[in-house]
């Protein structure tokens, strides 16, 4: 009995892990320049960008799923040429469960990032362009090492969201190749079998590792929020 037990719980949180690591990933190169451009300039259209970022907060995921299906399926513009250019096939593959678990996550990536950019000093940033530095050696050097602590968090909060990412990867995943499926998926099938009990090892394990990254990312971003000691000038007995 324990080893189809193992599996169902293991396979799912396996590739739910892989599909979120991808998303995460996939979304960083673009979600880091973009929260710095949303922290430190002003200019016109702003207020579109960050409601557009924002917008799957706000969506229900399965709208963004069928938003993902009629931009990136085989028969719609941007999919189709996927497919007549390189032989591409999106939908219902881990590349569909990951550009769904990404757009889903992008907005909590690129807040936090955005909060963690915000709390740099910007004198800083200006004595190291004034040093002579450009932009980009300073974010580098300057910059990202002072926010690195909120880089962490977003990457975090991100992979637990994506993680649990279910409403829009039913939409454009389903069941992956070889039967796989995203843990969420798992635990909705599982319900859905008329055996409740066998989604409860999933639900107990994503809950888990939602607390645990929610408790990675407050000490991150707020490492001093704990109870004053001896060191810290606090009253000792």
């Amino acid at each position: 009995m324990s080893a189809p037990v193992d599996d169902a719980l293991l396979r799912p949180l396996l590739t739910s892990a892989g599909v979120a690591a991808l998303a995460v990933l996939g979304t960083l190169p673009v979600g880091l320049p973009l929260a710095w451009l949303l922290a430190r300039r002003r200019f016109r259209g702003k207020s579109l960008v960050e409601t557009v970022v924002a917008l799957p907060l706000v969506l229900p995921p399965v709208v963004t799923g069928y938003l993902l299906l009629l931009l990136m399926g085989r028969n719609t513009v941007v999919g189709g040429w996927l497919h007549r250019t390189f032989g591409l096939e999106l939908m219902f593959t881990p590349t569909a469960a990951a550009l769904a678990a990404a757009v889903v996550s992008f907005p909590l990536l690129v807040r936090t990032l955005r909060v963690s950019i915000e709390g740099v000093d910007s004198r800083l940033e200006q004595a190291s362009r004034t040093l002579g530095a450009g932009p980009l050696t300073t974010f580098r050097h300057v910059t990202l090492p002072l926010c690195r602590n909120g880089v962490v968090a977003a990457l975090v909060l991100a992979f637990a969201r994506a993680l649990g990412e279910f409403g829009a990867t039913l939409v454009v995943a389903g069941t992956l190749p070889g039967g796989r499926t995203t843990a969420p998926v798992a635990v909705y099938r599982a319900l859905m079998s008329g055996d409740p009990s066998r989604a409860v090892p999933l639900v107990v394990a994503l809950v888990l590792l939602a607390l645990v990254a929610m408790l990675i990312s407050e000490r991150l971003v707020h490492p001093r929020d704990r109870a004053p000691g001896p060191a810290d000038g606090g009253a000792t007995s």
